[in-house]
């Protein structure tokens, strides 16, 4: 027992930082984890105080422990033994792909990454870019929200921009759980996307037990109380139009919904741009039938190289206006109590409605729509008219009048769409370049189906 025993040095060392290791791992790793988490409780309980809907502690929990909530719920239980006898694979093995499944959903949370950093970066965008309007707020009906009610922000798709925007006016009310899409799985993005609290979805999965874990996933979220937001159409529109609504994820909440227990509110939300960044983008993948996006990363970076050394040259200008509209909210309760059987169906049609209905009225898509609209070139004047007669039958709900100024709007519409060369001027009159025609009609779409 007293003998000695002779060691090489790097053996030596190697036992040593074993032993460190062992000891951090079981004495000082959970006494600093405890001592950051303290301090991560303060800072959002001072935080809560200044958001009219506080952060849920669903969201605070720890993301290992979500993850073993959610495979084990008793559904997805079921769907881990359905995936099994179907692919004839052992059941540990389908239980380890649902555990995939579960993490690639599941957010990480970080309050400091998102108001610390995402709101922050989401105001510097915003207002870099744009000029930022609040169109229509329906005060009354969004300040009545119950609040132990989960709301659920449904917006239409009309840029990458909409998640900035919407973040950005947000601030003040609560952090939004947005539903994103396979794009933003690349690292480092997806490191940042779940540090703000989004879940990834593989909207064209077919695979019965992702969507299972993904609907558990909805579910306990939405029972939870968490502030979420997702675009109804489900993907960016190519022509500009407002899309049929999809009902996937709705399905989920309506599904999951207990009438007696929390109610779901679910505010509509309309977004419009002068200028849409991706147009371009999109046209293309329309005049391919809608397969696909071709948006290398060297064209993207480009462009805000561009745009960086115009602002460093005094030279740089804003794509105009930027507008977001939130309309009359709706209680899954309520509409539930109305409908009998599938309500998911209708609920979409009625809250894809209720976004139509607000979306705002911009310089750039008027504008358009009154020179796609026209049989031969219209003069300065003729346009000015025939804005105003819209501007009459849109009420203010709908218009946004920069500098309540009729004149200084529709020049504002015509400069950037003949800056784009999207409409020409020839002899005092104004009409749409042949070869931009589907462009001019991208932002006309946008509104047409308020001027029917």
């Amino acid at each position: 027992m007293g003998s000695t025993i002779e060691l090489p040095l790097w053996l030596f060392i190697l036992i040593l930082l074993f032993a460190a290791v062992t000891a951090a791992s079981h004495l000082l790793f959970p006494s600093v984890r405890w001592f950051f988490r303290r301090r991560m409780e303060k800072a959002v309980a001072q935080l809560n105080m200044r958001l009219e809907r506080p952060i849920e502690p669903f969201r605070l929990a720890r993301r290992y422990d979500m993850i073993q909530r959610l495979i084990y719920q008793p559904d997805v239980a079921q769907a881990v033994a359905d995936r099994a006898a179907e692919q004839g694979i052992p059941e540990n093995v389908a239980f380890e792909e649902a555990k995939r499944y579960a993490r690639e959903i599941v957010p990480s949370f970080s309050a400091s990454a998102y108001f610390g950093v995402a709101i922050r970066v989401a105001r510097l965008l915003s207002t870099a870019l744009y000029r930022v309007r609040l169109a229509h707020f329906d005060e009354s009906g969004i300040s009545n929200i119950p609040k132990d009610a989960t709301v659920v922000f449904v917006m239409n798709h009309r840029s990458n921009m909409d998640y900035v925007l919407v973040t950005y006016l947000a601030a003040e009310r609560s952090a939004l759980a947005y539903a994103v899409g396979e794009w933003a799985r690349v690292w480092p993005l997806s490191r940042l996307i779940k540090a703000m609290g989004a879940y990834f979805i593989r909207r064209k999965s077919r695979n019965a037990l992702y969507r299972k874990v993904l609907a558990a996933y909805v579910r306990l979220a939405t029972q939870g109380g968490v502030t979420q937001a997702m675009f109804l159409e489900g993907r960016l529109s190519l022509d500009g139009a407002p899309q049929e609504p999809r009902k996937g994820l709705l399905k989920y909440i309506t599904d999951g919904f207990d009438p007696e227990a929390r109610d779901v509110v679910f505010v509509p939300v309309a977004l419009n741009y002068d200028r849409v960044l991706e147009d371009r983008i999109l046209l293309e993948a329309l005049a391919r039938g809608g397969k696909g996006f071709r948006a290398r990363i060297s064209v993207i970076g480009g462009f805000f190289l561009k745009q960086l050394w115009l602002r460093l040259r005094g030279r740089f200008h804003r794509f105009g206006y930027a507008a977001v509209s939130f309309g009359r909210p709706l209680s899954l309760k309520a509409f539930g109590a109305h409908h009998a059987g599938e309500v998911a169906g209708p609920l979409a049609e009625e809250l894809m409605h209720r976004i139509n209905a607000v979306v705002p009225v911009l310089p750039v898509p008027l504008v358009a729509a009154i020179i796609e609209d026209a049989a031969e070139p219209l003069s300065r004047a003729s346009i000015e008219a025939q804005f105003a007669t819209w501007a009459v039958k849109l009420d203010a709900t709908h218009v946004h009048m920069p500098r309540d100024d009729l004149s200084y709007a529709v020049e504002v519409g015509l400069r950037m769409l003949a800056q784009r060369r999207i409409v020409t001027k020839a002899e005092g009159c104004f009409s749409v370049n042949p070869q931009e025609r589907p462009a001019l009609a991208f932002y006309a779409n946008s509104i047409r189906h308020l001027l029917m």
